[in-house]
């Protein structure tokens, strides 16, 4: 069945939430348009990167930020921003047992470039382990907010232990723009993260790091307590030259694909998700950069008729991802044939947040959720 394609990017009807204006636009697209008035990718000077630095500067603790570090490009090049301006991040990475070979290598050279402390949070892997396996049964979407509740959780703990002030992210409106909200859940919805493990784990999860979506929200959208912040969305971030910058700063490996410093992740993105969800993320990370002037739409179109997987890696990555959460064959073809089953199927905050997005709506904040 051929699906409509918006006139500008490469989102097209496998986000059933899509719509189009009169001349084909999507509204990601239309959103953007409007949303990137507020960023500073198009201009090409550094003064809000130097605002921003000045003010972390200013702290008085051992250390002026934090700063996460998954080996990836974002965080890479977060890093090496940071150590331009001579700053003095604890450097901290979460250690959920995927990591790729290149990932801790990425990260080793970061550190020994800039001799920044920094810090391992090893995940109890029989607990994070029965998760992830109670999400893949409970048949939802996002997987991955295994991972991200306990990153988000981790960074918050620690910033507060060690009085830091300021997370350092590397999130970005250049490149990562445009999700769907069917293809994603809410990251810090612990109600639902407990309930699916409740529901289908094996362990009681003691040892995980979690947070909620208020504590979240507070600390993004009114101040209170560590804040987080953007630089890369203060300045001309173009992915092609990130890129090479990081490779001249740190000798810094390419790994293949976004996120794909994570074995888990490029399974889950290269085969969970398409296989099951109908979900090919590339066209949301190929549409944020058609957006920002980094693609043409032609040149996206052709990326996307590259397979997700050769037959044989595939099949390598399949077999030691079922081995590691202990699925035989049988059961996990079960699993992604099985019908997908909405998050709040499940219990979720959503009740509980709804008097938040109320009284931001009142007070003109928006994108106050999610």
């Amino acid at each position: 069945m051929n699906m409509r394609l918006c006139t500008l990017c490469v989102m097209d009807e496998s986000d059933p939430q899509i719509t189009f204006n009169i001349e084909g636009v999507c509204n990601h697209c239309l959103e953007a348009e409007k949303v990137m008035r507020n960023f500073i990718y198009k201009r090409h000077d550094s003064s809000e990167l130097d605002e921003l630095f000045k003010v972390i500067n200013k702290g008085s603790s051992k250390y002026d930020s934090l700063i996460g570090l998954s080996g990836g490009l974002d965080s890479t090049y977060v890093a090496m921003l940071a150590h331009k301006y001579q700053l003095n991040p604890l450097c901290v990475h979460f250690d959920n047992g995927w990591n790729s070979a290149v990932a801790v290598r990425n990260i080793k050279k970061i550190i020994d470039t800039t001799g920044w402390d920094y810090e391992t949070i090893v995940i109890n892997w029989p607990d994070f382990r029965s998760l992830q396996r109670a999400y893949l049964i409970a048949g939802v979407v996002d997987i991955e907010v295994c991972t991200d509740h306990a990153i988000f959780a981790t960074m918050i703990n620690l910033a507060k232990a060690e009085k830091i002030k300021y997370i350092l992210s590397g999130t970005n409106f250049s490149t990562e723009h445009g999700m769907p909200i069917s293809w994603t859940w809410h990251k810090l919805d612990r109600i639902n993260l407990i309930d699916i493990n409740k529901k289908f784990g094996t362990k009681e999860l003691k040892s995980y790091p979690t947070t909620s979506t208020i504590s979240w929200l507070f600390m993004r959208k009114f101040g209170i307590g560590v804040k987080f912040l953007e630089p890369l969305n203060k300045i001309n971030y173009k992915l092609e030259t990130a890129q090479k910058d990081v490779i001249a700063y740190f000798d810094w490996e390419d790994y293949g694909g976004k996120h794909h410093e994570s074995i888990f992740t490029k399974f889950y993105q290269n085969h969970i998700l398409p296989t099951k969800f109908k979900v090919d993320k590339r066209k949301v990370h190929l549409s944020a950069l058609i957006r920002s002037g980094q693609m043409s739409q032609e040149h996206a179109i052709n990326e996307l008729s590259i397979p997700l997987y050769s037959k044989g890696e595939l099949k390598r990555d399949k077999e030691f991802v079922l081995k590691k959460l202990g699925f035989s064959d049988l059961e996990f073809d079960e699993l992604m044939n099985s019908t997908p089953i909405n998050h709040d199927f499940y219990q979720t905050d959503r009740l509980y947040i709804e008097p938040l997005l109320k009284l931001a709506s009142l007070l003109g904040i928006k994108g106050f959720y999610g």
